[in-house]
Parts: C-alpha cells; sequence; structure tokens
C-alpha cells in the first residue's frame, strides 16, 4: 500500500509548479568548467516536493547530486549522479540544472583518491529507487496542517522504510562521504576528566561520531565547515567594470 500510495504521491509531487520562482543568472560555462569529482551540487528546485523540502529544512536548498565526471578526463561532459523520486538512482548530465538556481560545494581536503572513491560509491548504486515511504511523510506538509517545531522538522525527513536499497537524494551522499570518513554534519562529543578533585569535568578531548545519514539534508552540505562554497564566476575571473549597464532613465548602455 505504502509502495503504490508513494508512487502516485511521486508523480505528483515531481510536476514543476505553476509559478516558478525567479532565477538568477547562472553562469554555466563557468560551472561546468568549475566543478570536480566529489563536489556537490545543491539545487533549488520547482517541483512541489520541493516546497516541502525547503519548509521542512528551513533552506532555499531541496536538492542534491554529486559529480562523478569533470572535463578533466579530456572529454566534453559533466555527469552527476543524483536520487529523485521517478527514477531513482540515475546519472544525469550537469546542463540538466543550467537553468536552475544551484551552489558549489566542495570538500576541503579529499585526496583526488577518497574524491574517485565517493564518485564510485554513488555510481555503484546506480538503479537504487526512492524511498517512496518518505514521500508521503513530506507530501503532508504541502497541505495546511498546524506549525511544526523547527526542532522536529529535521527528524521528520528520517521517517522511511529503510531499506538499504532505497535512498533519498541527501542521505545516499552523505553515505558516500562517511564511506571514507569524511564529516558532513557529525556529532562531537567532549571527554571530560573523570574522578574527583579540582580537574573534575575538564575537557581531555573529543570523538566525532558519524550523523545518521537520514538526517542530513540538502542545506547541511552548505552549512558544513568541511565544505568550501566555490563560487564558478568568481573563479573565472569576474570584473564588474565589463558590466554593460543600463542607464536608469534612458535605458541606453553606459559606456
Amino acid at each position: 500500500m505504502f509502495e503504490r500510495l508513494g508512487s502516485v504521491l511521486g508523480r505528483f509531487l515531481e510536476r514543476d509548479k505553476p509559478r516558478d520562482q525567479p532565477v538568477i543568472a547562472q553562469d554555466h560555462p563557468a560551472l561546468s568548467a568549475t566543478i570536480r569529482v566529489g563536489d556537490v551540487l545543491l539545487v533549488e528546485g520547482r517541483a512541489r516536493i520541493s516546497t516541502a523540502i525547503k519548509y521542512l529544512t528551513q533552506s532555499t536548498w531541496s536538492h542534491a547530486a554529486l559529480c562523478v565526471r569533470d572535463l578533466r578526463d579530456g572529454g566534453n561532459l559533466v555527469e552527476l549522479v543524483e536520487v529523485t523520486l521517478q527514477d531513482g538512482c540515475h546519472r544525469v548530465p550537469l546542463s540538466k540544472y543550467a537553468l536552475f538556481n544551484t551552489r558549489l560545494c566542495r570538500p576541503a581536503s579529499l585526496s583526488d583518491a577518497e574524491r574517485i572513491a565517493v564518485a564510485r560509491y554513488m555510481a555503484d548504486r546506480i538503479g537504487y529507487t526512492y524511498d517512496t515511504r518518505n514521500v508521503i511523510d513530506l507530501a503532508r506538509y504541502l497541505f495546511p496542517t498546524p506549525p511544526i517545531p523547527v526542532r522536529w522538522r529535521r527528524h521528520m525527513l528520517s521517517l522511511g522504510s529503510g531499506d538499504p536499497t532505497r535512498a533519498i537524494c541527501s542521505s545516499l551522499i552523505a553515505q558516500a562521504f562517511q564511506s571514507v570518513r569524511y564529516p558532513v554534519h557529525p556529532q562531537i562529543e567532549m571527554l571530560r576528566q573523570p574522578g574527583t578533585g579540582q580537574t573534575v569535568g575538564r575537557v581531555q578531548g573529543q570523538v566525532w561520531r558519524p550523523r545518521s545519514p537520514t538526517l542530513i539534508v540538502p542545506r547541511d552540505f552548505d552549512l558544513s565547515p568541511y565544505f568550501a562554497v566555490v563560487k564558478p564566476t568568481l573563479t573565472h575571473g569576474f570584473d564588474h567594470h565589463r558590466i554593460p549597464w543600463a542607464d536608469a532613465g534612458t535605458g541606453k548602455v553606459l559606456g
């Protein structure tokens, strides 16, 4: 029953809304030249399901995909692996998001070998289906409901089937980074001095624990201190002196 209901809701939720959000001008050639294997591309989606994800996560970003092929291999195609409702885990060209608002997030300290391992983890899971039980939880937030406290919203996204052959976009990417022990949004526990006396409670060190992948949402890659936000337009030599501004009064292009 959950499978059938999730499939029906999936087809409805992946349709674009009648009124799309305005798109900020994107320099797609610069993005294509800048993105690297292992980078995470965040997308401001336009589908109905994007509304639910944005509400639950209080973020602009509703979708995430991982770069598995860049231009450095000598070709002219950049490829991503993503998870969507209709197609599950699959490979798509970067050009799919040429007209979307996007943000490029880059893991700060991964070696080339680790980047390839993260990309391979995603590619090896092509064919996994989307966790449609999660769709049921998301869909009900598109309809008028009592306000949900902020502290509960993230946990609403962790309700799913738990089937390892099913996935959610950001959760699968988080698992890929965890496979090489790279942090996204870890839980950091402070280790304190045991015993008695004046030293009790003093911090001795830290231990890091990976957060459950089902609690990782697209905005976590944006907010994570371990991922750099890369601006392709700035990377490729943006110069504001070359902008052809129009005169406010006449509309003519200023020199």
